[in-house]
């Protein structure tokens, strides 16, 4: 019996399957929601994790949805991954999940039902760590594995985190490392040992809990998280929504250790160059910047790491509530500072 390798089933995998940036704005140019909801806080408009709307004066409902198609080939670990990730959007609100609804799209003639059972026991293990349940969901016979969730869950309308609220001088926090992308290239290369596999898991089913207890730090005044778009693409959204600009000094930006050497080969997923042509224009790189960098900047992210946008007087501290929930890549990376929404990296 032959193995099957899920990432030889599809087309993309992970956040690298996202419609690249500047199609999906053409795509929902003539779409926005043009009538107005008070008690919608957060829609379309300014392409945050998630939509918030608000029950009461203490209470706001929170919830995304996120799916994708493989980008490892353990069945359990792409249904971790995969849950994770779905997840992590609505730790970017600043929330506390509270309950998910599966997406199932599977070609039911091709894969063993036992293969299918992993991806969900995978997704539900996660689920059962982030102390929510997965209460139903949908399911349909695809052409190539699809699996992700529906999370939901609740934050305070005060203590929301949204994308477009940083502040002139505000200190920027990475979360976790980047690399994923790149890590994930060179595991559908055969070039990936032990030991990078177990990085690229490692990072990918780390849940960003640390998000639900910054809701309670009015220092930190934006927050997002970095998946398909890389870590230059969701800055942008940042700088955007505030009407800043952002200086991002590289030496200081982390990197999956094990990632770096494949980095440096110039091995990457297909999303880089795509992610480069959407917003490379908006991007600044100092001169002599190793083009290898460059990259790395617009790598897309799976599950990746929280973007903080934090007073400079709250950034130890807030640094500090990452190292100690376990972000051991956590790094202070730059600043926003006045100027047109550029980012500039040095």
């Amino acid at each position: 019996m032959s193995v099957i390798r899920l990432t030889q089933l599809s087309h993309g995998g992970g956040c690298g399957c996202k419609i690249a940036p500047s199609v999906l704005e053409t795509i929902l140019a003539s779409t926005r929601e043009k009538m107005v909801f008070p008690n919608l806080l957060v829609g379309t408009e300014t392409a945050d994790d998630a939509a918030v709307y608000k029950l009461n004066e203490s209470q706001a409902l929170v919830a995304t949805t996120d799916f994708f198609m493989p980008i490892v080939d353990d069945a359990f670990d792409f249904g971790r991954i995969a849950a994770t990730n779905a997840i992590s959007d609505i730790y970017a609100m600043g929330a506390t999940p509270i309950m998910a609804l599966a997406i199932v799209g599977m070609p039911v003639n091709v894969l063993p039902v036992e293969t299918i059972r992993d991806i969900l026991a995978g997704g539900e293990s996660v689920c059962h760590a982030a102390g929510i349940p997965i209460a139903g969901g949908h399911s349909i016979d695809a052409p190539e594995p699809i699996y992700g969730l529906v999370a939901m869950g609740i934050v305070h309308p005060d203590q929301l985190k949204r994308n477009d609220d940083a502040q002139e001088g505000d200190v920027l926090i990475l979360g976790k490392g980047l690399g994923v992308g790149i890590l994930a290239q060179a595991m559908k290369r055969g070039e990936l040992d032990e030991a990078g596999y177990a990085a690229l898991i490692a990072s990918t089913t780390q849940l960003n809990t640390v998000g639900a207890k910054l809701a309670a730090l009015p220092e930190v005044h934006a927050l997002t998280d970095v998946t398909g778009f890389g870590l230059m693409g969701h800055l942008l959204e940042v700088c955007r929504g505030a009407k800043l600009a952002a200086e991002v000094e590289f030496d200081k930006v982390p990197v999956i250790t094990e990632a770096r050497p494949f980095a440096e080969a110039g091995i990457g997923p297909g999303a880089i160059e795509r992610n480069q042509a959407s917003f490379g224009h908006d991007v600044d790189f100092a001169e002599g910047l190793a083009q290898w960098k460059r990259r790395l900047l617009v790598d897309p992210q799976t599950s990746g790491g929280l973007l903080a946008a934090v007073a400079p007087e709250k950034a130890d501290a807030v640094l500090a509530m990452f190292r100690e929930a376990g972000f051991g890549y956590a790094s202070v990376i730059g600043k926003l500072q006045a100027g047109d929404a550029r980012v500039s990296v040095i």
